[in-house]
């Protein structure tokens, strides 16, 4: 088989995938297919007709994200213009190193992170694509310790006084972060949230205020647009006035929620977000863009090139005469993927109106989905809803509620019709679908709806697993 012949075979397996309606995924156990899927890597290659084999068993076996029932994680579905800069930019095999080896490739991802920058509140800003949110986050981090002592970079960091402050909700890849820089787990204040789930400021002025009497050097806040289970929204504006007074960098992680910003609707869930020094944006969420596509934003771009002068060291990549465009001076990345030719390609298509109204839409949904689950008799929120995460608990029931709606869960996802989370909010166990897919409809919503409250019936009533 000639490479002609077998990239027309991936393309036609490539519809069929895309028409699929199916269930989401077949599920087995992790054990059960590890030992029937053939894994073994051979001493002699299998020809590119083994390759089209074992491309139909892996579409067979993995999730469909685009489909309308997936309602796990914080993205889904497909962008077709991204998909073909995806494909391009594999093609292409180019680093973003330097202008040289990626010149066109340079200037896109510099004009995005300039609009992304400009809708921020940034006009002089600048920043980097990233690996994703937990990676902007630790850049964020890097900042602050940077600006409360700048020349811990050449002497090296004790971390033991060092203090971060995020709030109870905050995603783990701070703790992450704190791990990577030698600040310590201890060392990360988690502050107390009110009842939507919003970082309370007052209680984080009174941590600041503990920490420098116990000797501590605050270096950073991480507030929070869009948590992980509710969706919850950190009052920025209020966060950045105890900032500046008291000198402390302020990283916004918007990695789920900065889409707001597209919307004329929704974009006060982030006032103040200009007053901030950082932020970080992943394009792979609610925007659409295939995994991975992630901004890092910054107010002041001179301390980004301050935490990246590793580089200037790089005389063998890095020439003088490129100096102001060479993106790997910016980076923490050396060789890196052209993330930005998909991100380019979908807003060159959409626009900002067509952000917009994708960000409306979905909002649109989860009200409707809200609604549904209010008048619902066997349902409740267990939260308040701001973005589109759904928190909800299946209710009406004497049975241990915790265990049932784990089970319902459970349930639900063996049978490949729909894909939802499970957390926990204030001890109790809920489900947690989101939407940021834009194959989810009304339809699909009043389905899960149903399939929710059918299954818990049958749990209740003891029928067994269908």
């Amino acid at each position: 088989m000639n490479e002609d012949e077998f990239l027309n075979q991936v393309f036609e397996k490539v519809h069929s995938y895309l028409d699929n309606t199916g269930a989401i995924v077949e599920f087995i156990d992790q054990s059960s297919l590890r030992r029937t899927s053939d894994l073994k890597l051979p001493l002699e290659g299998l020809g590119l007709e083994k390759v089209l084999s074992d491309l139909d068993y892996y579409l067979s076996k993995c999730v469909n994200t685009a489909h309308p029932g997936f309602m796990n994680p914080f993205w889904g579905g497909l962008n077709s213009a991204a998909f073909v800069g995806e494909i391009i930019a594999s093609l292409t095999n180019t680093s973003m190193y330097t202008f040289e080896l990626a010149p066109l490739a340079t200037l896109i991802e510099q004009a995005l992170i300039k609009r992304m920058s400009e809708l921020v509140g940034y006009p002089d800003g600048n920043g980097t694509l990233t690996t994703g949110g937990s990676n902007g986050n630790m850049l964020g981090m890097m900042c602050g310790r940077y600006r409360a002592d700048p020349l811990g970079q050449r002497r090296g960091f004790d971390g033991t006084k060092l203090a971060v402050y995020v709030s109870e909700e905050s995603h783990y890849s701070v703790m992450m972060s704190a791990n990577v820089l030698g600040i310590g787990f201890d060392n990360v204040i988690k502050i107390p949230c009110d009842a939507d789930g919003r970082m309370r400021s007052e209680k984080l002025q009174e941590e600041i205020d503990r920490s420098r009497r116990e000797g501590f050097t605050p270096v950073c806040v991480v507030a929070t647009s869009g948590t992980t289970v509710r969706g919850a929204f950190d009052p920025i504006k209020k966060i950045a006035d105890i900032c500046s007074a008291e000198d402390i960098w302020l990283h916004v992680d918007a990695a789920w929620g900065g889409s707001c910003l597209f919307s004329s609707n929704h974009r006060s869930l982030m006032e103040g977000i200009e007053l901030a020094d950082s932020v970080c944006w992943d394009a792979h969420k609610m925007m659409g863009i295939p995994m991975i596509c992630s901004a890092f934003l910054i107010k002041d771009p001179k301390i980004l090139r301050k935490i990246c002068s590793h580089t200037n060291i790089g005389h063998y990549l890095f020439q003088d005469e490129a100096e102001n465009v060479d993106l790997g001076r910016t980076s923490l990345q050396c060789g890196r993927r052209n993330d930005a030719l998909k991100l380019f390609f979908a807003w060159r298509e959409i626009g900002d109106a067509g952000w917009a109204k994708i960000v409306d839409d979905y909002m649109d949904l989860a009200a409707y989905f809200e609604k549904q689950i209010i008048s619902h008799p066997n349902l409740e929120l267990a939260s308040s809803r701001q973005w589109t995460n759904l928190c909800l608990r299946y209710t009406n029931t004497e049975v241990d509620l915790d265990q049932l709606n784990t089970e319902v869960r459970k349930r639900i996802m063996r049978r490949g019709k729909f894909m939802i989370s499970k957390s926990t909010l204030n001890g109790q166990t809920i489900l947690r679908p989101v939407i940021s897919n834009p194959m989810v409809s009304r339809a699909s919503l009043d389905e899960l709806i149903g399939e929710i409250n059918s299954t818990a019936d049958d749990i209740i009533r003891g029928i067994p697993q269908r």
